[in-house]
């Protein structure tokens, strides 16, 4: 282990295994450690029994349930946007020739304490309930605007500079309601609050576009992908791709203590008496508690159900956005559903996640209104955990360390970490200009 490498890479979750193929196939030298004995980190995936000891202790799962191994419970589940970046950045690694994808079956929304299914075309606009007749006609005038949009055709924008004008602007030229904004911005657009409606309306209008565009990609219900056997996947698929390129995995390395020269500046990590050096460590915030912030936490609750989600038109997988003013919220809740479609359950069953950003010390309370949603729920598990940022200089110390996971239950927040920390490491911004067929193979079974 005494050897020199250009980054050290300190657990082994979605964000730094990403980062760490990133690099590796950018030709630097990569050791990447894990004090745990599995991959995964904070956004590992657990069978049966692992779920059962982590949340209820040494009682064995009921045999109801079915068998243990037959459950991939993804701790930190998304999915993923069909056009959006991590797929672009998993085929700009080659890493999607280790990984089989499966559309997900929906994307719908929460309104008036209902689930309708989210339109994302003109054409699905005039169909969609969720809209009156005259709000269908104002919505399908504005969907049709957002897919003509080309930055680079000035005909294409009315007259309307998008770096200027604000998405509130846009919004109110086409008048539409306020439940329709709401839909439009939380189920389409993947805001996270309201801000960005005071914001140039150019990201907005592009969010929508990856959207319509994810949805046009495999002609399925949703603009989502998903891996089969779930997320547990991606890890050890980077750990492969990182081998190829002369990269080091060691897991089970406990401490993995950062050292540090004189000026504060990282030099190495040390585990088991032994030093590797480096010139840049990356890291979750639990290997550097003493360089990042608390920022908040998400409140979740992990479901197994013997059905899908009612009013989902029987979707295996879905997903489902309550945005914040329905609820009278700050934040919005999500509802995550995977099931044995994606071989993360036994025939039959299904597993559902309700999560959202805390807002009170009542998580059973906050999840209430998701969890309505489900019907009847054979096992139910509460869980709560702090979200921690960065708070240190990375120019200074040459530690970069990733944002804990949030509660989105998509993978856009995730990306956009992971892109501008590499961007912090090498100096460059990452091209993600791929071919986006390569990634489409087992998505159309």
């Amino acid at each position: 282990m005494d050897e020199e490498y250009d980054v050290i890479v300190l657990g082994t979750g979605l964000k730094e295994c990403i980062l760490s193929g990133l690099l590796s196939v950018d030709g630097l030298k990569v050791l990447h450690m894990d004090r745990n004995d599995y991959y995964g980190g904070a956004s590992t995936s657990l069978n049966l029994t692992q779920l059962w000891k982590r949340f209820r202790g040494d009682a064995p799962p009921p045999e109801h349930l079915g068998s243990s191994r037959e459950y991939n419970v993804d701790m930190i589940p998304k999915f993923m946007m069909a056009n959006g970046a991590l797929v672009r950045v998993l085929i700009h690694t080659d890493v999607t020739k280790y990984l089989n994808f499966k559309a997900v079956d929906g994307s719908f929304v929460y309104n008036k304490g209902k689930i309708y299914k989210v339109p994302a075309t003109d054409v699905e606009a005039l169909k969609s309930p969720l809209m009156g007749l005259f709000e269908k006609r104002r919505a399908r005038k504005f969907f049709i605007y957002v897919q003509d949009y080309d930055t680079s055709d000035p005909k294409s924008h009315e007259g309307l500079d998008l770096n200027q004008v604000t998405a509130r602007q846009l919004i109110s030229k086409y008048g539409l309601e306020d439940d329709t904004v709401d839909f439009i911005g939380h189920a389409l657009a993947l805001q996270l609050d309201d801000s960005y409606l005071d914001k140039p309306a150019k990201d907005f209008v592009e969010r929508v576009k990856i959207y319509a565009e994810s949805l046009a990609r495999f002609q399925g219900g949703s603009p989502y992908i998903y891996p089969l056997y779930g997320l547990g996947e991606l890890p050890q698929a980077f750990a492969r791709l990182s081998a190829v390129y002369g990269g080091t995995y060691m897991l089970n390395k406990p401490e993995c203590k950062v050292e540090f020269d004189d000026d504060g500046k990282a030099i190495g990590v040390t585990s088991e008496g032994e030093t590797a050096k480096c010139k840049k460590v990356v890291c979750d915030p639990s290997y550097l508690p003493d360089k990042v912030q608390k920022i908040g936490k998400v409140a979740r609750a992990i479901c197994i159900m013997s059905h899908p989600i009612p009013d989902t038109h029987d979707s295996h997988s879905a997903q489902v956005i309550l945005p914040q003013k329905q609820l009278g919220r700050k934040s919005d809740l999500y509802l995550f559903c995977c099931s044995y479609a994606h071989n993360v359950a036994p025939k039959g069953k299904y597993i559902a996640f309700v999560t959202t950003q805390a807002e009170t010390d009542q998580p059973e309370v906050e999840l209430k209104p998701g969890i309505d949603l489900l019907g009847p729920v054979d096992e139910i598990f509460y869980d709560t955990y702090d979200r921690f940022e960065p708070s240190n200089d990375h120019g200074a110390d040459g530690c970069f360390i990733s944002t804990s996971y949030d509660a989105t239950t998509h993978f856009e927040t995730t990306v956009q970490d992971v892109v501008k920390i590499y961007s912090h490491i090498t100096g460059k911004v990452l091209d993600l200009s791929v071919d986006l067929s390569a990634a489409s193979a087992a998505s159309e079974e």
